[in-house]
């Protein structure tokens, strides 16, 4: 027997400092004793973004004054086949009173998650420990010592994720650089992708690779590393990184960028369209930089990728 399919509406709670909300499910229900984002069923005429705010009012006793679309994941249970649609929530009025959970609990990203939680949540939480900024390199143009001064700088400041993109160094040029990185931004506990080269990633203890749309479609499945992303221009090449399992994408270029003068980029509507209702995080990649965090997030955005943008000296 086919479960029966039922739309969900799921409300990642934020506070200030970066802590996640999460509730245990009461024993009068189906996983009892299960954590999971507060939320509940799409009933029918309404949006999933009316239903979770209906949710969070009767379970919670909060109403939501901004929330942000971000992932869609789709999981069957024995009992049903669940489509769950989150929304970030940032801001709502009034306490929070746990009404129908058994406990609640602020949850920090990088720490453990309290167990055992709904299955359909394990990439949730992972996509939760993904920073909001990345930084791409291009020691290349910059030049070795004034791009590693530049992350330094970036570091201070707060980035912990960065791609090292380098095809314009030769391979030991390229193999030392991106060794020097990972040993920086490790020291700060961010991440490190290697672009377009798992087997570099490998050898210099980066967490992972960014695949280039020209490998997303050659793979037949996910590369064995920790964090794995495509660099997309289409919705097709976006499905293609969702169905290999990734764990984010980068999707642009969403404004006009230095290097192609002249011509438009995707605008915010158009990318907000064709990130939308995905299972990864889609960072907004192309002519950008951090000031344009909030724009990004409210179309959808899990975040901002840039070159020169997130390089700038004070």
């Amino acid at each position: 027997m086919t479960p029966k399919r039922v739309e969900v509406a799921a409300g990642v709670l934020t506070r200030p400092d970066g802590r996640y909300l999460l509730g245990k499910r009461g024993g009068d229900t189906v996983y009892a004793g299960y954590w999971e984002f507060p939320g509940g069923k799409v009933e029918a005429g309404e949006s999933a973004a009316e239903a979770l705010c209906r949710e969070l009012e009767e379970e919670l006793g909060i109403r939501v004054t901004h929330l942000r679309p971000w992932l869609r994941r789709e999981h069957v249970y024995e009992h049903a086949h669940v489509a769950l649609n989150f929304f970030e929530v940032t801001a709502w009025s009034g306490e929070i009173h746990d009404k129908v959970h058994d406990a609640l609990a602020w949850v920090c990203p990088e720490g453990p998650a309290p167990e055992p939680m709904l299955p359909a949540n394990g990439p949730i939480l992972k996509a939760l420990r993904l920073p909001r900024l990345m930084g791409i390199t291009h020691a290349a143009e910059l030049g070795v010592d004034a791009q590693l001064d530049a992350l330094n700088l970036a570091l201070a400041r707060g980035l912990r994720l960065v791609q090292v993109r380098e095809a314009g160094l030769d391979a030991a040029s390229r193999a030392a650089f991106a060794r020097e990185v990972v040993r920086r931004v490790h020291a700060h506990d961010g991440l490190v992708v290697v672009n377009a080269d798992p087997v570099l990633a490998g050898e210099v203890g980066a967490d992972g690779v960014q695949l280039p749309a020209r490998l997303l479609g050659q793979l037949s499945e996910r590369p064995e590393l920790a964090w794995v992303g495509a660099s997309c221009h289409d919705r097709s090449e976006l499905e293609r990184a969702a169905a290999l399992g990734l764990d984010y994408a980068l999707l642009g270029p969403v404004a006009e960028t230095r290097t192609h003068p002249g011509q438009p980029g995707l605008g915010w509507p158009r990318f907000s369209k064709l990130a939308g209702g995905l299972p990864l995080p889609v960072f907004a990649l192309g002519g950008l930089d951090a000031s344009a965090m909030e724009v990004a997030r409210d179309a959808g955005a899990h975040g901002i990728a840039g070159i020169r943008g997130m390089w700038l000296r004070d």
